[in-house]
């Protein structure tokens, strides 16, 4: 098992499937022609990438396949969601998010916010859980948009996106509703066509497809202008020849996702839930982030006291473990996770906070060889930690 790698950070992007491997690769060499030729040669590529369509939208729960965009990552996907409804609602200046949302989102709504659009960021509780009526006290006649991820990415919380698009929409129902779901997708089942969501992102590589591509949900009657100008690929919006590989991947990706959904609801979460009490009941100074009840199955966010995160994973590594200390889009930053400060973790778990995330494919022999080394990890840092010591050398002197 030592030699092995042992994948626990697939919050940060997951192995592509063999299945999903096996259903792209006629597209690479032998079904190769253009999507939108006249010819019978691209008619059966158009097939393929219409059948994914399908099953991107069956995935979701959309009424329309219409309804989808393929996009080349969840950040292309926020992006063409948020700065799409303000460019077609341009007369209106106030938008709203959250103080925990990935930098997919959070960096756009600062962009905005120095191009002189006033924004609201809601706070979270203890266990970034989101205030509703902090929002619904939020929105004022001038407000274009809402933002509210689905699931976060650092601790798994999932916030109350469906009753957070209600509350918006009863307040006016002209203002857009959008979600980024890229860390719920293949997690929890959606059925968007039955809410008041307008906009939804999700990205492949989340759930075992390939790194670039991800779809964008556009409910029908949103209007929503062309990110990339050009051809009329996409229905206009996003112009540029069809990854058809990358999208027939996405499509199957989606189709295993949701047959595979009970797992993750069940056995991937029973891992995860022995991941977590394993170190929770042999490691004294650790202590849950966020919520335990009210999270996606795969995710465990925890803050060991007084060690630095990067060491912990340093150390981790050696031994063929992969984890993170929070997104993979803020991990060459030294500062603390933006989404535990908001959180209000205490400063001696702030640095110290690891985030482990399963998949189906984790196995029972990967969870309890990590059990079996991280308190030996834990033990050594805690005896070299500059905390620890400063701690010890304070206890003396009372």
């Amino acid at each position: 098992m030592e030699n092995r790698v042992v994948y626990l950070d697939n919050n940060a992007t997951t192995m592509v499937d063999p299945l999903v491997f096996e259903e792209m690769k006629p597209y690479f060499c032998d079904l190769y022609g253009n999507p939108s030729s006249m010819h019978e040669f691209g008619g059966h590529v158009m097939k393929a990438v219409n059948k994914a369509r399908e099953q991107v939208k069956e995935f979701l729960g959309a009424k329309d396949a219409k309804e989808i965009i393929f996009t080349a990552s969840g950040s292309e996907g926020d992006n063409m969601a948020i700065r799409g409804v303000l460019e077609a609602n341009k007369n209106k200046k106030h938008i709203i998010t959250t103080k925990i949302e990935h930098p997919a989102v959070l960096n756009v709504y600062k962009y905005l916010e120095k191009q002189g659009y006033e924004v609201t960021y809601l706070d979270v509780d203890s266990q970034g859980n989101l205030d509703l009526n902090q929002l619904s006290e939020s929105i004022t006649e001038d407000t274009a948009l809402v933002s509210i991820m689905y699931a976060n990415n650092e601790t798994g919380v999932i916030l109350p996106v469906e009753k957070a698009a209600k509350i918006v929409k009863q307040k006016n129902p002209k203002i857009k509703f959008h979600t980024d779901a890229v860390q719920a997708a293949g997690k929890i089942p959606f059925d968007v066509k039955n809410t008041e969501i307008d906009l939804m992102t999700i990205a492949g590589h989340k759930i075992h497809a390939p790194k670039g591509i991800g779809a964008l949900y556009v409910k029908t009657g949103t209007l929503l202008p062309a990110f990339v100008i050009g051809g009329h690929q996409e229905r206009g919006k996003r112009a540029g020849t069809e990854n058809v590989p990358y999208i027939v991947g996405l499509g199957k990706a989606c189709e295993l996702a949701q047959k595979s959904m009970e797992f993750e609801l069940n056995e991937v979460k029973r891992l995860r839930d022995k991941l977590e009490n394993g170190i929770l009941k042999t490691i004294y100074n650790a202590k849950i982030n966020g919520s335990t009840t009210n999270r996606v199955p795969n995710t465990t966010n925890i803050g060991f006291q007084y060690i630095e995160g990067e060491l912990i994973l340093l150390h981790l590594s050696d031994l063929g473990i992969c984890a993170s200390s929070g997104s993979a889009c803020t991990s060459g930053s030294l500062e603390p996770s933006h989404v535990l400060k908001s959180m209000g973790v205490p400063f001696e778990s702030l640095h110290g906070s690891i985030r482990f995330s399963l998949s189906r494919f984790t196995t029972e022999e990967e969870i309890d060889y990590t059990l079996k080394v991280l308190p030996e990890v834990i033990f050594k840092l805690n005896n070299i930690s500059p905390y620890q010591r400063e701690l010890k050398a304070l206890k003396e002197k009372c």
